[in-house]
């Protein structure tokens, strides 16, 4: 099996160490490089090539969003998890909108750590949908009507059993969950998912639900 190959971004050596240690025990991860800044990171990438970012949002030069942005650029781009210690944070919106495959705390256990990793190598977003629903609902304001708008506008190129899948999606349904409830297979919901990224230009999933909820999709099934 080809192991995950990860680059640790993160200004703090601590952390950086921490990480590496946690990271690199895993039999199936390898750490192919550290970064101290984003402004590092693209030619660590060429270098290295990881299939997973592991990026800290708060740098002194180039911030991890910034760098994510220009990460997610790229034809080759690798999937980026954000770190962060905010629960709901307008920069953790930006890093999602940028194409970030999700975040996870600095605080989280080893174990979910080394799980979102491989989850996201797997392209798995790494956001419970409790934490989704809270990054999402963080992200109304003023500009909502205009928002709306927009997302429905986009949302009206998909057909009728692709927006079924683009609903539970963003209810935070993996692919098993969404074949059971609307009845079909994984195969198929696997095949939905990824039409509706290509029509409406998304890198993952995580992109998929927070349009979903712009679009006022989701306002009649989050407290199911």
């Amino acid at each position: 099996m080809t192991a995950i190959r990860l680059l640790l971004v993160d200004d703090d050596p601590l952390v950086r160490a921490g990480l590496s240690l946690m990271l690199g025990g895993a039999g199936d991860i390898e750490i192919v490089g550290e970064a101290a800044d984003g402004s590092e990171v693209g030619a660590l990438v060429d270098r290295t090539r990881p299939d997973v970012v592991l990026m800290d949002i708060r740098m002194p030069a180039v911030d991890g969003l910034t760098a994510t942005e220009l990460l997610r650029r790229r034809a080759d781009a690798p999937q980026v998890v954000v770190l962060t210690t905010f629960h709901a944070d307008e920069q953790v919106l930006r890093a999602l909108r940028a194409g970030a495959a999700g975040f996870v705390l600095k605080d989280t256990a080893p174990a979910e750590i080394v799980d979102a990793v491989r989850r996201v190598a797997a392209g798995d977003p790494v956001l419970s949908p409790t934490v989704t629903r809270q990054l999402m609902a963080h992200a109304a304001g003023t500009t909502a009507d205009a928002r709306r708008a927009s997302a429905r506008a986009r949302l009206a190129a998909l057909n009728d059993r692709e927006r079924e899948v683009a609903v539970a999606v963003g209810r935070g349904h993996a692919n098993a969950g969404i074949a059971t409830e609307l009845y079909m297979s994984v195969a198929t919901v696997k095949t939905h998912v990824s039409r509706i990224l290509a029509k409406l230009d998304l890198n993952n999933r995580v992109q998929i639900a927070l349009l979903a909820r712009d679009a006022g999709l989701l306002d009649d099934t989050e407290e199911r």
